[in-house]
């Protein structure tokens, strides 16, 4: 069966959580490294399916969904989102310091000290996504064509361009973005933020 391309609907939220930690570890598989399995979804997944379904996207073949991208139009807001509605809940369940494991306390971590975007990045840059592909969803074009959708829908909602961050030793993602338009804005020892522009 050949993998397609759809909206995301509610019932595809564990989906998205197992996709997420089985591509966690810079695109592999995290699952025997970390002990909470439902951590890296609970920051990069999750929320999106949550809060902005309308703006997620998942690839299904005959074995199920395989990759999905999610993002928000306007990162400011969406930030302030999860504040206020997101994270409370898990910071709850997720003392700072309670993960079983390094690894999990990294994720726990995050929780309670999300990142934030500079300001002077979601000025031109407003929108941003999570895009990810298990094994089997790769070398077939989808991560164009889920990225190109994705581009087209911030567009329409008036965006003038999209951010994300890479980790710097992600060379197959790194260069998968620059074949898909995205330029380097910034680079740090964590994080590569590239940007690509809608409109000037």
């Amino acid at each position: 069966m050949t993998a397609t391309i759809r909206r995301y609907g509610p019932n595809d939220l564990d989906a998205l959580y197992d996709v997420c930690v089985r591509t966690a570890d810079n695109g592999d598989d995290l699952t025997g490294a970390i002990a909470d399995p439902s951590l890296p979804g609970h920051l990069f997944a999750g929320p999106y399916g949550v809060l902005e379904p309308e703006s997620a996207f998942v690839v299904e073949d005959d074995e199920g969904v395989g990759g999905y991208i999610v993002g928000t139009s306007d990162t400011v807001k969406f930030e302030a989102r999860l504040d206020a509605g997101w994270f409370p809940a898990l910071r709850g369940t997720y003392p700072e310091g309670c993960g079983a494991s390094d690894q999990d306390n990294v994720f726990v971590a995050l929780i309670h000290h999300p990142v934030t975007q500079d300001p002077a990045v979601v000025a031109n840059y407003p929108a941003h996504l999570h895009i990810d592909l298990v094994p089997r969803m790769q070398g077939q074009g989808l991560g164009r064509r889920l990225i190109e959708l994705f581009c087209d829908e911030m567009q329409r909602r008036g965006a003038a361009g999209v951010h994300l961050g890479v980790n710097p030793l992600n060379d197959r993602a790194l260069a998968f973005y620059s074949h898909v338009g995205f330029d380097e804005l910034a680079k740090d020892s964590v994080t590569v933020l590239l940007g690509r522009r809608f409109r000037e």
